[in-house]
C-alpha cells in the first residue's frame, strides 16, 4: 500500500499473446501460491497492465448458481459489470495490505469478459465469493485497494484479532454466555 501504480489505473494489454505477458502471468501465479492468495492483479507486482489471476477453491465457493469452484484463471484486459443492484457486505483482505482485513460491499451477482494469454475470449457469470474476488482483482486494475470501498472503517482491523473476536464470539454463543444456549 502506498506505492503509486497502486493508485492509478493500469495500462491495456496490446497484445496478449506476446511472450512478456506469459512471462509476467507466469511470475504473478508463483507470486500468488507463495503469498497464499486466492488472486493478484499485475499493480501489486509494481506492473500496471491490466492483467489478473484468480481461482476459487472448492472450500471457499457455495454451489450457488454462479459461485463454484474456478480453475487458475487469467484475465487480460477484463470488463466487469454488475448484474442487478443487489450488493452483500463481507470481509476481505489483501496481499497488498498484508495483516489487515475489513468489511466491503460488493456486487452479489456480476458478469466479467477479458482474453487468456492465449488470446481466447472468456466469459462468465460469477456470484458470491466468486464474484468478490474477481470484484476485489478488477479494482486493483482501478487503482482502488478495498478500504477505499468500505462504508465503515470501524469494521477495518488486524487479521489476528479479527480471527480472535470471531473465535471468542462463536465460543460464548456455543456455551450459551452470550445469553443464548445454542447448545445441542
Amino acid at each position: 500500500m502506498g506505492h503509486p501504480v497502486l493508485q492509478r489505473r493500469a495500462e491495456a494489454v496490446e497484445d496478449p499473446t506476446h511472450p512478456h505477458v506469459q512471462s509476467l502471468v507466469n511470475s504473478m501465479i508463483e507470486t500468488m501460491a507463495d503469498a497464499g492468495g486466492t488472486g493478484l492483479a499485475a499493480p501489486q507486482v509494481h506492473v500496471p497492465r491490466r492483467i489478473m489471476v484468480f481461482f476459487v477453491s472448492e472450500d471457499r465457493a457455495t454451489g450457488d448458481s454462479g459461485d463454484f469452484e474456478v480453475p487458475l484463471t487469467t484475465l487480460i484486459n477484463p470488463e466487469v459489470e454488475p448484474i442487478g443492484e443487489e450488493m452483500a457486505i463481507d470481509w476481505e483482505g489483501c496481499l497488498s495490505i498484508p495483516g489487515l482485513t475489513g468489511t466491503v460491499p460488493r456486487f452479489t451477482r456480476i458478469r466479467y469478459r477479458g482474453l487468456t494469454p492465449e488470446g481466447e475470449r472468456i466469459e462468465r457469470t460469477a456470484s458470491g465469493f466468486h464474484a468478490r474476488v474477481v470484484q476485489h482483482e478488477f479494482d486493483h486494475l482501478e487503482g482502488i485497494l478495498y478500504p477505499m470501498r468500505m462504508t465503515d472503517l470501524s469494521r477495518l482491523g488486524f487479521v489476528e484479532e479479527v480471527t480472535r473476536a470471531r473465535a471468542e464470539r462463536m465460543e460464548a454463543s456455543r456455551t450459551g454466555e452470550d445469553g443464548a444456549d445454542v447448545r445441542p
